[in-house]
């Protein structure tokens, strides 16, 4: 639901909702939390969770699926502000967490034809 509403990034990289009536809900709370306090932000992080999410022996758990997709969205809008080798190294991130993923959701069906 919250993705749906109009998102805000402020220059520090703070994501929050615009409209105050929907963020002053207690589960916008939890969603400001994960998206300021959990997700990665720095190319770095994201590379490494993209990693740890390609070798993952076994489905994602709802929340840590959740927080991956969190993060592609933030990936994706960094992509979308950058330029240049920047933009590239944003896209290519946001490729890394889209396969990564893909895979989580072909898991059952991989795990079956193997």
């Amino acid at each position: 639901m919250f993705l749906l509403a109009e998102l805000d990034i402020d220059k520090g990289q703070r994501i929050s909702i615009k409209d105050e009536e929907l963020a002053s809900l207690r589960k916008a709370a939890k969603f400001d939390t994960i998206c300021n306090e959990i997700i990665p932000k720095s190319i770095t992080e994201i590379r490494r969770l993209s990693s740890r999410l390609s070798s993952y022996p076994r489905v994602l758990k709802k929340e840590d699926f959740e927080r991956t997709v969190l993060t592609m969205v933030y990936t994706a809008y960094r992509a979308a502000q950058s330029q240049g080798h920047q933009k590239d190294t944003w896209a290519e991130s946001f490729v890394n967490l889209y396969k990564a993923l893909k895979h989580d959701l072909m898991f059952p069906y991989n795990k079956e034809t193997s």
